[in-house]
């Protein structure tokens, strides 16, 4: 055993031990876990108490004592026993709370812990990403307003296509960014208690405990889920709350895995082209064979990471699928999995995104070199126009472009050279006439359309309205530990 008390011996996942903050790992811990099942089994007593069930103040306050006062020992001892996790916590929680033992989980069953602490980490947990997401996003906003003028090759298919900035295609990542945002805050909001409902939740055992008072169990319903903190709580549930809610979650990861994976592999071909790369630190390697190398590896962890969330959400697909009448268990073990590595991959990307944002490196120069090596191309038909105004033939002058253009690309695939159109074209005596206008029509800033102005209008009109809920809350810098 090291000094750090880590065990070597044992398999940590790497999100717990490489890549996940430590505010999200304590929230998947086993303490969240089980001070959240007592904190759950005292709110139900404290609303039976409300509600004239024989509960004591001194039961209730023995409970509070010992919310966090948990004999893990004691409870694994219990659960090997009992082959039974929840009874092995109420075993446990009884034994330091010997008063309140009797009316610990009274008329509950598994589910009124085990499903709605599930649901109050789910909850919880977006609201650890929500920020971090708002940061990145604020981060990519003065990037984009920074750079909003700066013309650059715009692609497709991976080839040059026309002229667009820097700024404009930070825009097009901020805007899939902003979608998963309000993605997560849907689905947060949306987010419902399963609340008290009993075995197949027909809330018949509490019936049962307040003698047929209807009334009362809806009450109860209510006040358990108002101390739990929700808003709202499910009226339809069979033992479990339905697991097409895992399913809305990780739909809204898998979705932000596909975005940050396009953003990333957009700065790893950038970075390729060496118009744009992500921070490198002073002592950073790049290869161990090769010193020269400053290979992309924070956007490369991203894609890596982004493939497993997109690849997880189907996991509660096919959980949701078959969960048999009012509820099976083989959702059980594949939920223990899914759903923590799910919001520990989103947390790792969302601390390495930010970092790569604060630190986004820019080359004008060489953006500028590779425009000018397209641009002359891009720039035949304000050539070509321009010919017509002073009096030229549009047929003939487009044919003696067309010759022009193919006999530098030649040079340039064949022999290395820099695109020479415009050389070419000033020395040909038949564009005489617009001499004194072609570097007005090779001015990029002429080609780049709306770009700038499109940026200031989604910062503007979107990107600053939904920021502004997050002013306060945004995430300071951070450092990757690896």
């Amino acid at each position: 055993m090291s000094q750090d008390s880590t065990d070597y011996n044992t398999y940590r996942t790497p999100l717990s031990s490489r890549y996940a903050s430590k505010e999200m790992k304590i929230n998947f811990s086993d303490q969240k876990k089980f001070s959240t099942w007592r904190k759950l089994w005292l709110y139900l007593a404290q609303a039976e108490k409300e509600l004239g069930i024989d509960i004591t103040n001194e039961q209730l306050e023995e409970m509070r004592k010992n919310l966090t006062n948990i004999d893990y020992k004691q409870a694994a001892m219990e659960e090997k026993k009992f082959k039974h996790d929840v009874m092995a916590h109420v075993h446990t929680f009884g034994a330091v709370c010997p008063k309140a033992a009797p009316i610990i989980h009274l008329g509950a069953t598994s589910c009124y812990v085990g499903d709605n602490t599930d649901l109050i980490v789910l909850r919880d947990g977006l609201e650890i990403l929500k920020p971090k997401l708002a940061t990145c996003i604020a981060l990519l906003r003065n990037f984009a307003m920074e750079h909003k003028d700066l013309p650059c090759l715009s692609y497709t298919h991976l080839q040059a296509a026309q002229v667009s900035t820097v700024g404009k295609r930070a825009c097009i990542w901020a805007q899939d960014l902003l979608m998963d945002l309000k993605n997560m805050e849907r689905v947060s909001s949306e987010l419902r208690f399963r609340g008290v409902k009993g075995t197949t939740g027909t809330q018949a055992s509490f019936l049962a405990l307040f003698d047929g008072d209807a009334a009362k169990v809806k009450e109860l319903d209510r006040k358990v889920t108002e101390l739990a903190g929700f808003k709202s709580h499910f009226i339809i549930c069979g033992q479990t709350y339905s697991r097409k809610v895992d399913a809305e979650v990780l739909s809204v990861f898998a979705s932000f895995g596909a975005t940050v994976h396009k953003i990333c592999t957009d700065i790893r071909l950038l970075s390729s082209f060496k118009e744009l790369e992500e921070p490198f630190e002073a002592d950073q390697i790049g290869s161990s064979a090769m010193p020269y190398k400053r290979n992309p590896m924070r956007c490369e962890r991203i894609c890596s990471l982004a493939r497993l969330l997109i690849s997880l959400i189907m996991n509660p697909l096919q959980t949701a699928s078959v969960q048999w009448m009012e509820r099976t268990l083989d959702d059980s073990a594949n939920r223990r999995v899914v759903l923590p590595e799910a919001y520990l991959g989103a947390d790792a990307i969302l601390m390495t995104l930010q970092t790569i944002f604060e630190g986004l490196v820019v080359y004008p120069k060489v953006i500028a070199k590779r425009l000018g090596d397209e641009l002359p191309f891009m720039a035949s038909e304000a050539i070509l126009m321009a010919m017509v105004k002073e009096g030229g033939n549009r047929q003939e002058c487009h044919e003696k472009l067309r010759s022009l253009a193919i006999q530098s690309a030649s040079i340039m695939k064949h022999e290395g050279l820099p695109c020479d159109l415009i050389d070419r074209i000033k020395k040909d005596d038949y564009f005489k006439p617009i001499l004194s206008k072609l570097d007005s029509c090779v001015n990029p800033t002429t080609f780049i359309g709306m770009s700038s102005s499109q940026v200031e209008t989604f910062i503007k009109s979107e990107v600053d309205e939904v920021l502004d809920k997050y002013k306060d809350n945004l995430v300071k810098s951070v450092k990757l530990e690896i």
